[in-house]
């Protein structure tokens, strides 16, 4: 089992060591601030917020700006869906997802309420995965939120396995904060709640060890109910995981799940512990590379805006992953290019804030690694995603870009769901959410191409100008054509005197699930000069997108609009 972990404000056990990284901490120390302000927060806001300098803060969001984690958006910083590779590290480093997240989704649709899958962190847990109903009463928590356990179903289960010294710190934490404001994920606590004392919830634990399941009856907040059933290592019989149905008191009351949905639940946890008895040996993908290297050229480029020391630390964090769960400090070493001496302070900085621990020789990571930016990132939407790489896309051909999927079920129309126009007198006038039929334009073409031709369902070709294709047996062939080449270009189909090219954008399993065009009037580009000259950028642009967007798709799932 993990070392569990604190709340969400680091408390520091003992002294700092003499080897930690201070430009680490602080780094850690912003991303944390940023993660507790929902993912943006103002330079000034940093500022106050983790008592550094002006000028520090300034160079370490300028450094994570410069590895992709952190946007700055005028006199913002702005959490990127990039950052989200630290967490994924420790979530395939745990495999737990990868191997339970088809049999939570599978019970959620079957009881049709919200099915999530928790770990321990010390006298928290921390939701690794979540399968939710889309209701206008609905789960707000995300993966990688913390929640006090003796306000939850899975806490008393987790608590069944602390040690003395793990009840301690949680008194001293109620003590410190009765009201739970280090929990932001959660309301702060009413001071007549249940469970307060800690006789209260030392009872509800000692229950749970008994009945080997628990019950939430409103402890976060009126009308919410669970029930939770311990996921155990077959290994080593401890609790691997919490699996949890969650429900509201409008549809279901306490008795319904224990009556009803917990037997469901226990049955699906067997399944659950059965994947983890067969589990397959982790493949080994190849490390991260080049990461020292790039640094330093980082360094050379920018001089001291850069702090190599804190990129160079947070790299660390990502020689973890599927088949890496634990390293020894030559194996953390050799995965990202840095010297023994680098990559073990970087490792002792992170034991004493609590993210890394140490087994021996080796180091795994905890699930306090979900506190930098997992949360707010976790629902990032791929219209959000490729916003800002449309803005730059956009200030870059001096052209509108936008982004499209197919709409509906026969994909006969697209959808914009992203949009930066330029300042002209002639533009397009589209908007978020235009639709527009699918065989007349680019981003239509495109997404149209990658769907098998028996599956297609394009039927009326409609002739809207003079040129727009209309035979079907002609449109196969373009179709054909844009498949081959990767792109799709459209000359006053559509409108007369619009031209538009556009290329796909795929997800992780290469499937094409939007396109990125720029549209202009015919006057300011041939259709030469689009291929020549925009297309290089869209292709860049489409890049840009898809590798945030597989960083954010791997252990969560990404809306499309």
């Amino acid at each position: 089992m993990v070392a569990p972990a604190t709340n969400v404000t680091p408390v520091l056990d003992g002294a700092v060591p003499t080897e930690a990284v201070a430009p680490l901490m602080r780094g850690i120390a912003v991303l944390r601030q940023l993660t507790e302000a929902g993912g943006t927060l103002s330079l000034s806001g940093l500022e106050r917020a983790t008592g550094l300098a002006r000028s520090t803060v300034d160079r370490i969001t300028a450094t994570l700006a410069r590895m992709g984690y952190v946007r700055l958006d005028g006199r913002d910083a702005v959490l990127t869906p990039r950052l989200m590779e630290l967490g994924n590290a420790y979530l395939a480093a745990l495999r737990l997802p990868a191997l339970l997240d088809a049999h939570a989704d599978a019970l959620a649709d079957e009881l049709d309420e919200s099915v999530s899958l928790a770990v321990g962190d010390r006298d928290g847990i921390r939701f690794i995965h979540q399968a939710t109903r889309r209701r206008a009463m609905s789960l707000s928590f995300r993966i990688g939120d913390l929640l006090p356990a003796e306000r939850t179903a899975p806490g008393p289960l987790f608590a069944t396995e602390w040690t003395p010294a793990d009840w301690h710190h949680w008194h001293e934490r109620r003590a410190a904060d009765p009201a739970d404001h280090g929990f932001p994920a959660v309301p702060p606590r009413p001071s007549d709640s249940g469970a307060d004392s800690g006789a209260d919830f030392e009872a509800y634990v000692e229950r749970a060890r008994v009945d080997g399941w628990a019950l939430d009856d409103q402890l976060i907040e009126p009308g919410l109910v669970a029930v939770s059933v311990p996921v155990r290592d077959p290994r080593t019989g401890r609790v691997a995981c919490a699996a949890s149905v969650v429900s509201h008191t409008s549809r279901r009351t306490v008795t319904d799940l224990r009556d009803d949905l917990l037997p469901r639940l226990r049955a699906t946890v067997a399944r659950m512990e059965a994947e983890l008895r067969v589990r397959p040996p982790a493949e080994t993908p190849a490390p991260p590379s080049g990461l020292a290297a790039w640094t330093g050229a980082s360094k050379q480029e920018l001089g001291r805006e850069f702090i190599e020391s804190l990129a160079r630390g947070l790299t660390v964090l990502t020689a973890f992953g599927e088949s890496r769960a634990e390293l020894t400090l030559t194996e953390v070493a050799r995965a990202t290019g840095l010297a023994r001496a680098t990559a073990r302070r970087a490792l002792i900085t992170y034991e004493h804030l609590g993210y890394v621990e140490a087994h021996g020789r080796t180091f795994a990571l905890t699930p306090r690694v979900l506190s930098l930016g997992f949360p707010p990132l976790s629902r990032t939407s791929l219209p959000e995603i490729a916003s800002p790489h449309l803005a730059e896309l956009a200030g870059r051909v001096q052209e509108s870009a936008s982004l499209a999927v197919l709409s509906g079920d026969t994909g006969a129309e697209i959808q914009y769901t992203a949009r930066v126009a330029t300042r002209r007198i002639m533009s397009a006038n589209i908007t978020v959410g235009t639709r527009l039929p699918a065989y007349p334009t680019s981003m239509g073409r495109v997404l149209l191409a990658d769907i098998p031709e028996a599956e297609r369902q394009v039927r009326d070709l409609a002739p809207l100008t003079p040129h727009t294709v209309t035979d079907q047996v002609a449109f196969t062939h373009v179709l054909a054509g844009v498949r081959e080449q990767g792109y799709a270009l459209v000359d006053e189909e559509l409108e007369e005197g619009l031209r538009s090219i556009a290329v796909p954008v795929r997800d992780r399993t290469g499937r094409v699930v939007a396109a990125v065009n720029v549209a202009m009037h015919t006057t300011r580009r041939t259709a030469e000069q689009c291929v020549s000259e925009v297309l290089p950028e869209l292709y860049g642009t489409a890049s840009r997108i898809e590798g945030e967007l597989r960083t954010a798709g791997r252990f969560t799932r990404v809306p499309l609009a």
